[in-house]
């Protein structure tokens, strides 16, 4: 029951801020996109490459990760590693990225308690390590539009036993406007509306339309 005394406008604990969540970019390669068949691989792509801006514009940090890059499924996507050129990228034989000290100890490295996680492919590289840090106390945020699975059954089976879990599911878009959450913010406006403008489909035309009839400073 809700006491109306202590009722505040105060955001939720469970909300994902730019101070208490780090982002986890696992094995976005070309070999792993050439297996993906559980939906459009140029709009993964493009979700992935948000989710990464999103990431640059508010500081959040990050742990980009592959699999076998020089044995088997090449390098990390380009356009991704082209966000973060001086980022370091963790090289795992496993599957399991969670399984990896090297990436384990990245991730403990940020300090931060809630993990966004986006990865190739959703069945294995990303429920691995999603269950993984759920199990040892980590708060697991899955972006279902930058991942992918081999097929749309195996996509939807792996983020329905996530969800099971308690892995809480997002979309780029989503991570991007929480971390904003009040268009007040002025020191990210601008950048956040770069990143809608060339990631966000027709929002960002919107933003588009917006900008060039009610002027440069039309919100949301």
């Amino acid at each position: 029951m809700v006491n109306v005394s202590e009722v505040t406008a105060a955001p939720s604990p469970d909300l994902l801020t730019p101070d208490n969540c780090a982002v986890l970019f696992v094995d976005h390669q070309p070999q792993m996109f050439f297996g993906t068949g559980s939906g459009d691989r140029t709009a993964i792509i493009n979700a992935t490459v948000g989710l990464a801006k999103a990431a640059k514009v508010f500081d959040v940090p990050v742990v980009l990760s592959t699999v076998a890059a020089e044995s088997f499924s090449g390098p990390l996507l380009p356009q991704l590693a082209g966000v973060f050129p001086e980022q370091e990228i963790v090289d795992r034989t496993t599957m399991n990225a969670w399984e990896d000290a090297a990436f384990v100890d990245a991730v403990k490295a940020t300090g931060r308690k809630k993990l966004v996680i986006a990865g190739l492919w959703t069945e294995v590289c990303v429920v691995l390590p999603a269950l993984s840090a759920l199990a040892q106390g980590y708060e697991v945020y899955v972006v279902t539009d930058a991942s992918g699975g081999v097929s749309p059954q195996a996509h939807e089976h792996a983020v329905q036993r996530m969800l099971q879990a308690g892995v809480v599911p997002v979309t780029w878009v989503q991570v991007l406007l929480e971390l904003q959450r009040d268009w007040a913010r002025g020191e990210t406006y601008m950048s956040v509306m770069d990143v809608v403008k060339e990631h966000a489909g027709t929002y960002g035309l919107g933003v588009v339309y917006a900008q060039a009839v009610i002027g440069a400073h039309a919100a949301g």
